[in-house]
């Protein structure tokens, strides 16, 4: 089974800078609203389906993404798990997402719309924080795990992180300290880096206070609408 789990980050221009490339990830966290993830114990919790848009199928007939969440509860400081929203899904997304007018569909909005995409499974590639499993796992997890809560460990939380870290700074060799990283990735990033809740919550709250986000945007309409 393919399990991916890494996190995006964000850049606070002038602030602090936690985001992550999409290939390594050097910086890992647990703070509400940080866009990032680190590992530790959990357990499963929910299942939550929702539909996600349409997007073209083969013969270019229209299909329905309808992705299922599990709900992660965590532990120790991975314990804000349900705050951040984080938990498992299908590697299943849609890009360039529009809204396109159809009011007999059951999934349109109040003003007739429904989402329309471009279908991206993204088993090989990165999920913003949560865990993913390739579609064709999906589904035997996802119903392996209803309604029988299963715990699950994912590596790495924050004392492998530091640990890590001091270990890269010394010079010494990460197999042989007993520890795991990715070699291509440490060469790329220089080293991981934890951002504690502690450290980094005040630091969000505070560019917050000085600039609060702008409101969510509805996709735009699709070409022709």
């Amino acid at each position: 089974m393919q399990f991916r789990r890494v996190t995006w980050g964000r850049n606070l221009r002038g602030v602090a800078n936690f985001a992550n490339g999409k290939r390594c990830a050097k910086n890992f966290g647990n703070a509400v609203d940080s866009l990032l993830t680190a590992g530790g114990p959990y357990v499963t919790s929910e299942t939550k389906t929702s539909f996600k848009g349409y997007y073209c199928a083969m013969a270019k007939h229209d299909a329905v993404l309808i992705r299922s969440f599990v709900q992660f509860d965590g532990e120790g400081e991975a314990a804000n798990a349900r705050q951040r929203e984080i938990g498992g899904h299908p590697a299943a997304l849609l890009r360039n997402v529009c809204r396109r007018k159809d009011p007999h569909s059951s999934y349109a909005d109040r003003d007739g719309y429904v989402l329309f995409g471009q279908l991206e499974e993204y088993a090989g590639g990165r999920s913003n924080g949560c865990t993913s499993w390739s579609p064709a796992d999906a589904g035997p997890i996802i119903a392996m795990v209803k309604d029988d809560p299963t715990t699950l460990y994912i590596y790495p939380e924050s004392a492998d992180i530091d640990a890590v870290a001091q270990a890269v700074a010394t010079g010494r060799s990460l197999s042989r300290a007993g520890l795991y990283w990715n070699a291509s990735c440490v060469k790329e990033i220089g080293s991981p880096k934890f951002w504690s809740q502690k450290t980094l919550e005040p630091v969000l709250g505070q560019n917050h206070k000085d600039g609060p986000p702008p409101p969510d945007r509805p996709p735009p309409l699709c070409k022709g609408q």
